[in-house]
């Protein structure tokens, strides 16, 4: 049996090591700086776990002493496990009395390094272990150490392995990294790394000067422990060959946590451009263009040149820290802040250790190129590399955008096969070395708040990349970013009501006076499932090794596209503005009272979550239930947008102000003109409602309930039909399993129940309502849809006289909606809504009514005449309530 770690001890006649004490004046030094270092508590419940099993052994990349001050401190800090042990630092210049005043004074000369190590760990303490030392000037010079660092570590690795096979006690090796600087390492050595190390091995010095550049994101990592005695138990390898595996396997788990925080080695962009140019599939693309002609090959080959200087990214830290600073300071102007779950950065963070990230956000801002990048840095993660616009690519905030990541794309390349193939060529590097990618599957912003549908062209070249780099997984990361105002709301609001759109750029937003003095809510930021495309293969009923055939990957792109556009619409986030929204244009009086607006609020909060919503940590009290004041804070935040007015009684008059405190006793009025603005705040959550509403919706034709299954299970498919452009509809599952389902929850929440002769009929209710309301409310929802479909149906009349062009018939169809909202012929104002038409338009092409002839829409034969359009109009003006047009 081996002796105990004490008994060891009592053996020992006089101690070889001890905790490390720095003179008061060092401590004193380092101490605030080295409390900056941001440490995940998680790290520090697991160390605490394995020092109550085994014998914990912090291992470190490159031999530094300043990382030994670090760790030593957090140690202590966190009262971890002490380190009584490192690799030989030079640290008895900075205390001399550092091994104890006898080992100082008398040392022993025949003491080794090993001895100490086991002094360390049979005494319960911890030790400090470095694999590698920095290369010298002379080393460098040489070029003997090939940017990898010289040996350090392994005797004292092979101590570790004899140690623990003398004993039952595991020791657990824990791979340490602190991040001081997010610099890339770079490729060749330049003059200061002579000097200074380069970045991926610094020295001292030049990690004082990274920690002060740096000193608000600089991190400590821990990779995945190795339990040694584990490890020797699975293999039977000889002693050099296990000290190299061990000290692989723990470098690369080092290199995985620092990389999840910094880009790949950096080139300079002119070398990258070349490379690329290399690359055999551009280069054949190019020799297939030139044809025999050399002088045509030089002539493609300056233009592909010059388009990768067009399109590629040059990140760079400096640009990004200055953005920082910048962003920082006008962010928290006009946001009260980005809200989202720590837990799922980290679930992020893991897969970027195992692979390449393609992040997939909403899209309905231009902020959103900046929200990720602005979390990641915060949370140091390796940003993003950003596909934007090529209208963002103005002076002189395309270079600064460029300097920060952003490589921009032409809207369209379609037919020229020079750009595409240097797009695909540029996106095959990005992949292969690495580089998290950030693309907006939507292509543009949405104007609605709805997700628009998935646009596929650059994320097929994605695929295509990552299905070539076999050797690395991609990771597909769905994320809806949420606003509960949209800094854009005017000039969507103009475009909405059929203005012409407006050339505009990031910079815009910066420079209206208008958006920097109102404020604009909370961004609500959330993960969906990380995707692979093995997952996405394996839903195909296939292998992703089976995925050759041009029609296969098509399928593969297209279930993954719309697998993402599902997971964002299932993370939403029930933001407090959008819930407001929501039961304020909902409600069927002109005027809610606030005390009223908070209960509607309150129940479409518990349908949501009965639903699986995720709703936003500042909408929700700590036991889950809706905080009232955050209704009360969102509808001030519409008071003061100028989107509502708020009437506070006195006496037997009402006093109105617009811009004053929303009270208890408040009347909240929706302005009129401005409902297509809060109707993009309700959009967000819209899509979590429409099922059940479209069943409402049907209950309620006139004459209304009872009404047979059949009859309601027909009204919903024909309006699922119509709305196919309108709403992403679940494709998990059969129209008739969705029904049924949809059927079961209404009735189990009270809204449905059905008669003696089982037809349906409003339920027993529920939350002091009535099946009748919750049915009203359901309904209510998608109103505004129903009938800005009919406005369009109305408008088909102008084509009696011939056919138009989709932007003249659109344009034309929403002076006609102005014309029925006033006639009292609408309820909603929103309902006149440019991109309700042409959803429509769309419809009614799919469903036989309109064909496209040489570009223009023209009534189809079968619906060529006045009574046959009327009969369009007619069969969706039954769904609010009218039986003719």
């Amino acid at each position: 049996m081996m002796p105990r770690p004490d008994e060891l001890c009592q053996r020992m006649p006089r101690e070889l090591t001890q905790p490390y004490e720095p003179n008061p004046a060092l401590r004193a030094l380092y101490r605030p700086f080295f409390d900056r270092i941001q440490v995940d508590q998680s790290w520090v419940e697991e160390v605490r776990r394995m020092a109550r099993t085994g014998s914990v052994v912090y291992v470190l990349r490159s031999l530094n002493f300043i990382d030994f001050l670090a760790l030593d401190h957090l140690t202590k800090r966190f009262a971890l496990p002490q380190v009584r042990f490192a690799n030989d630092l030079g640290l008895w210049i900075l205390n001399p009395m550092g091994k104890g005043w006898l080992n100082a004074i008398f040392p022993r000369r025949h003491v080794t390094p090993s001895d100490e190590l086991r002094d360390a760990l049979a005494r319960g303490g911890s030790a400090a272990l470095f694999l590698k030392r920095p290369p010298g000037v002379l080393d460098v010079a040489a070029g003997g150490s090939h940017g990898r660092g010289l040996k350090e570590g392994d005797d004292l690795m092979r101590t570790l392995i004899r140690l623990q096979r003398e004993r039952e006690r595991p020791i657990l090796l824990v791979p340490q990294v602190f991040v001081w600087s997010k610099e890339p390492d770079t490729r060749g050595t330049g003059s200061f790394d002579f000097v200074l190390g380069p970045r991926e091995w610094p020295t001292a010095i030049r990690t004082v000067g990274q920690f002060l550049y740096n000193y608000k994101h600089v991190a400590l990592k821990s990779g995945a422990p190795l339990d040694l005695r584990t490890f020797l138990a699975d293999s039977s390898v000889g002693e050099d060959v296990a000290v190299r595996r061990i000290t692989y396997a723990l470098l690369a788990r080092l290199e995985r946590e620092r990389r999840s925080v910094t880009w790949p080695a950096e080139k300079p962009p002119d070398r990258v451009r070349m490379e690329i140019l290399r690359t055999p599939r551009l280069r054949g693309i190019i020799e297939d263009l030139a044809g025999e002609k050399a002088t045509d090959r030089y002539v493609i080959t300056a233009r592909a040149l010059g388009m990768l200087r067009e399109l590629q990214a040059t990140p760079d830290m400096a640009a990004i820290k200055g953005l920082e600073a910048i962003f920082d300071r006008v962010f928290h102007r006009i946001y009260a802040g980005i809200e989202y779950d720590k837990s799922e950065i980290e679930r992020i963070r893991d897969a970027a250790k195992q692979g390449s990230l393609v992040l997939l956000p909403s899209h309905k801002s231009h902020i959103d190129y900046l929200v990720l990048s602005y979390v990641f840095n915060e949370s140091n993660l390796q940003l993003p590399l950003i596909a934007a616009g090529e209208n963002l690519n103005f002076f002189p905030l395309g270079t600064v955008f460029r300097r920060s990541g952003a490589f921009f794309i032409r809207r369209s390349f379609k037919g020229d096969k020079l750009y595409t193939a240097v797009v695909d060529a540029y996106i095959r590097r990005l992949i292969r070395d690495g580089y998290p990618i950030e693309l907006f599957l939507e292509g543009g912003r949405s104007r609605t708040g709805k997700l628009l549908p998935p646009k596929f062209g650059l994320l097929n070249m994605i695929v295509d990349a990552a299905l070539g780099v076999s050797q690395r997984t991609t990771y597909f990361v769905p994320v809806s970013i949420g606003y509960e105002r949209i800094v854009e709301a005017a000039s969507y609001e103009s475009e909405m009501a059929g203005g012409e759109k407006k050339k505009e750029g990031a910079g815009d937003l910066l420079r209206t006076p208008e958006v920097l003095r109102h404020r604009y809510g909370r961004i609500n930021l959330q993960f969906g499932q990380v995707l692979s495309l093995a997952e996405i293969a394996s839903e195909l009923g296939t292998e992703l090794g089976d995925i050759r055939s041009p029609a296969k990957r098509r399928a593969l792109v297209t279930r993954l596209g719309n697998r993402v556009m599902d997971e964002i619409n299932q993370v939403t986030a029930v933001s407090p503005g959008a819930l407001t929204a929501l039961a304020l244009l909902s409600h069927p009086r002109r005027g809610v009272p606030f005390t009223e607006l908070v209960d509607r609020a309150t129940r479409l909060a518990k349908v949501l979550v009965a639903l699986g919503a995720r709703i936003s940590s500042s909408a929700a009290t700590p036991s889950g239930t809706l905080r009232a004041e955050a209704i009360r804070e969102a509808a001030q935040m519409y008071v003061d947008a100028d989107l509502v007015d708020v009437h506070t009684p006195l006496g037997e008059g009402l006093k109105e102000k617009r811009s004053q405190n929303v009270e208890d006793e408040s009347i909240l009025t929706p302005v009129e003109k401005r409902r297509l603005v809060l109707d993009t705040s309700k959009n967000i959550i819209v899509h979590f409602f429409v099922e059940r509403a479209l069943v409402a919706v049907a209950m309620l034709v006139a004459p209304g309930p009872p009404v047979a299954e059949d009859t309601v299970r027909e009204r919903v498919q024909a309006l699922s039909r119509l709305f196919k452009h309108e709403f992403r509809f679940r494709a998990d599952a059969p129209f008739d399993a969705i029904f049924d389902e949809t059927l079961l929850a209404m009735h189990e929440s009270g809204a449905l129940g059905r008669d003696g002769s089982g037809d349906l009929v409003p339920g027993p209710g529920a939350d002091g309502w009535s099946g009748g309301e919750w049915l009203e409310l359901y309904s209510a929802v998608v109103t505004n849809f129903i009938e800005g479909y009919r406005v369009a149906a109305r408008g088909l009349a102008l084509l009696l006289k011939g056919p138009l062009g989709e932007k003249e018939l659109t344009k034309k169809t929403l002076a006609l909606g102005n014309r029925m909202f006033f006639a009292g012929e609408l309820s909603r104002k929103e309902s006149v809504s440019k991109p309700l038409i042409e959803g429509a338009l769309a419809a009614f092409v799919d469903q036989g009514y309109l064909s496209k002839v040489d570009g223009k829409l023209a009534l189809t034969d079968t619906f060529a005449d006045e009574a046959a359009v009327g009969t369009i109009e007619s069969k969706i003006a039954l769904f609010v309530g009218e039986s003719d047009a």
